[in-house]
């Protein structure tokens, strides 16, 4: 089977402070290469997208900074898995020759109308199942419980804009939620300031729990420390709503130089246990 190819235009506005592509864009990249595909495919596969689709989960592995360009992002697409009510997207991305990131996206078919989940059709599967080729797996990361009296809890404001043509918060938006977070904590912990605070974030998986609606109030984004190393450490993350839990995250970071005891106290400040 050959995979979908689609070429990601990139945009001076993806790059950040570190003067590299933020890891919260990659998201937008993927999802452009799997709106393209679906609309590129069959009658029955352009549907799902006006039927309505949920990503479940993503999991994204970087491994290089990418400067934005002239060249446009490659992305490769293919399908992971197919199940009864779900599939799973894989996803290889190159700057030029160079592969930068690896990914997965499982998605469930939605009834727009109806207000549920549904399965997936005899047609649908046969048609995703064209497209199967199964490849070697990314790394788990267990999840880990956070714990909103020990971590960091910051408030969220969705805007308008973050909503998309179903009338919740996009799932790439989600990604923006959970660094907005880490930010925070990390500013907050001691140890931290705007000079110093260079990491690389070099993989994070995020499960959506719900969807998530426009509110005029906050939402919160609590973030924990799974386990801290000599120059990375893994995160865990949770957007909320008092007892409602809309997504949780886990990310590993990592940093040029050994962290320095005040870094290393502030992450431990939020240990998650």
């Amino acid at each position: 089977m050959t995979r979908h190819r689609f070429a990601c235009p990139l945009r001076w506005g993806d790059m950040d402070a570190q003067g590299h592509v933020n890891n919260a864009a990659y998201l937008d990249y993927l999802q452009e290469a799997r709106v393209d595909f679906l609309l590129s495919g069959p009658e029955p596969l352009q549907r799902l997208l006006s039927t309505g689709v949920l990503v479940v989960s993503h999991q994204v592995e970087y491994l290089q900074p990418v400067v934005v360009g002239e060249e446009p992002l490659r992305v490769e697409l293919w399908v992971d898995a197919v199940g009864g009510s779900r599939f799973v997207v894989g996803y290889n991305l190159f700057d030029g020759a160079a592969l930068v990131a690896r990914a997965r996206t499982a998605a469930a078919p939605y009834d727009l109308a109806g207000g549920g989940l549904r399965r997936l059709t005899e047609e649908e599967r046969t048609l995703l199942r064209a497209a199967l080729e199964p490849a070697e797996p990314l790394r788990s990361l267990p999840p880990v419980p956070t714990d909103p009296a020990a971590g960091h809890v910051h408030p969220l404001s969705v805007r308008w804009s973050d909503l998309d043509s179903y009338g919740h918060v996009n799932n790439v938006k989600l990604y923006d939620y959970v660094q907005e977070g880490r930010i925070a904590m990390m500013r907050s912990g001691g140890g931290w300031t705007s000079d110093d605070a260079l990491f690389l974030v070099v993989r994070q998986d995020v499960d959506y729990r719900r969807p998530m609606d426009f509110a005029r109030t906050p939402y919160e984004v609590v973030t924990s420390v799974a386990s801290v190393g000599n120059r990375s450490a893994t995160l865990v993350s949770e957007v909320r709503d008092g007892s409602a839990v809309y997504a949780g995250a886990r990310t590993v970071v990592v940093v040029p130089q050994p962290f320095t005891e005040g870094q290393r106290a502030g992450l431990e400040r939020y240990r998650a246990c």
